[in-house]
């Protein structure tokens, strides 16, 4: 299983060095008490500013947008399933889900009168009562999808991978995509992030473990046929199709291949 990472800050208040400026202005005149006091908090906020600017606490304005911007692929999952079913057709009645909100995307098709599972690549924490019910009655597990996953050969029609594979390095990816592909009858659907437009969130980081690998379309399709997969060109047409009509517009790539 995949560990987390705890984001330890780089600089701490205490080490800013705050003790001796301030002992140093006690010991001024006290002909100006309110000057004193005046340069004392206007020190301690410079200070105070500059070490959490060290440790996170602050973020220039760039950095603010890039973190507002960064862009869960498996919220896009969800938001375009009624595409995917005008896509796939009767390939929706047994999902396989791998990836983060594993929860949420496995509810969402349980409620579609889809039979659904999912897999989540990390540890599950502050999960809702709906998740733990879901993990409980095994419809989502957490493993480690660098390694081959309990499951037979075509156990699912369709199997559907988002936020997962971003993470992984090639050597990884190697492995777990011929695999996923292994499980699902009717084809493997991508969901993986824009190279140079999506980052993850700072809070995101301690569970990735890692910074996203995004890479381009064309490096994808290069990389399905060194591994033997081909586009599934006829989900391809009825998915694009599907989404004009519905002016549905991913955040992210979006790739369907078979193997």
């Amino acid at each position: 299983m995949a560990s987390r990472r705890l984001i330890n800050p780089s600089r701490r208040a205490s080490d800013s060095g705050s003790i001796p400026l301030v002992g140093s202005l006690h010991q001024k005149s006290r002909s100006s008490p309110l000057l004193s006091i005046g340069l004392v908090v206007l020190a301690a906020f410079f200070l105070i500013g500059y070490s959490l600017r060290g440790s996170g606490g602050f973020a220039s304005e760039k950095e603010a947008i890039s973190i507002g911007q960064g862009v869960s692929c498996s919220l896009d999952v969800i938001q375009a399933m009624p595409i995917l079913k005008k896509a796939y057709g009767d390939s929706m009645r047994k999902v396989l889900h791998v990836g983060p909100d594993s929860c949420a995307v496995v509810s969402k098709l349980l409620k579609e009168d889809s039979e659904a599972w999912g897999v989540e690549p990390y540890d599950l924490e502050d999960t809702d009562s709906s998740c733990k019910s879901l993990v409980r009655k095994g419809f989502v597990r957490v493993a480690d999808i660098k390694f081959p996953l309990p499951y037979r050969p075509k156990s699912f029609s369709l199997a559907i991978v988002s936020d997962s594979l971003d993470y992984l390095s090639t050597k990884y990816l190697n492995k777990t995509l011929p695999d996923l592909a292994r499980l699902s009858a009717d084809g493997l659907v991508i969901f993986a992030g824009y190279p140079g437009k999506q980052r993850a969130k700072v809070s995101e980081l301690a569970k990735f473990g890692r910074p996203a690998k995004l890479r381009s379309s064309s490096w994808w399709i290069r990389y399905f046929v060194q591994t033997g997969l081909q586009e599934n060109e006829m989900a391809i047409k009825k998915f694009e199709e599907a989404s004009v009509k519905n002016s549905y517009k991913p955040s992210c790539q979006i790739f369907h291949v078979t193997s």
